[in-house]
């Protein structure tokens, strides 16, 4: 009986979840002190410096499905930080905006984070971000490719 030889890519594979658990507890962490969820973070940042977008942009833009985005956008409505606006040309199509309050946390909590995550990154020269940006863009195109085979 013979074993299959081992998948070349499988160390690759556990590295990369290891390292999104990694980034998530580090961000993650933070953003609760900041007193949000990732998701609604997300929400806040996507929107920040924008005039808003609709909700089918935003959860393209954060890669929240929309289901969950629909519960994150409530909560953020009942902490007065988002509005949503019914669309001119498609009354059920919402348009969804930061309000002031919500424009005003984004401005401080931004920032903030940005500044937070930068020290993970802070051994990296541009050269090696520039490098990991491309080797990493490269395995998601190598994916996307290969789902739209299986279509």
């Amino acid at each position: 009986m013979s074993h299959s030889p081992r998948e070349p890519f499988l160390p690759l594979i556990r590295l990369l979840a290891q390292t999104y658990q990694a980034f998530e507890q580090f961000s993650a962490g933070h953003i609760r002190q900041l007193g949000l969820t990732p998701p609604q973070f997300d929400v806040i940042a996507t929107l920040g410096n924008t005039s808003g977008m609709s909700c089918k942009e935003l959860s393209e833009k954060t890669l929240i499905t929309k289901g969950t985005l629909t519960g994150v956008v409530d909560r953020l409505t009942d902490k007065g930080l988002v509005r949503r606006v019914p669309m001119e040309h498609d009354r059920r199509s919402v348009f969804i905006m930061l309000t002031p309050e919500g424009e005003d946390l984004f401005t401080r909590v931004f920032p903030a984070h940005i500044g937070y995550m930068s020290k993970a990154f802070a051994a990296f020269s541009h050269e090696e971000l520039d490098s990991c940006i491309a080797e990493l863009s490269h395995l998601r195109n190598a994916f996307s490719a290969a789902m739209e085979q299986q279509s």
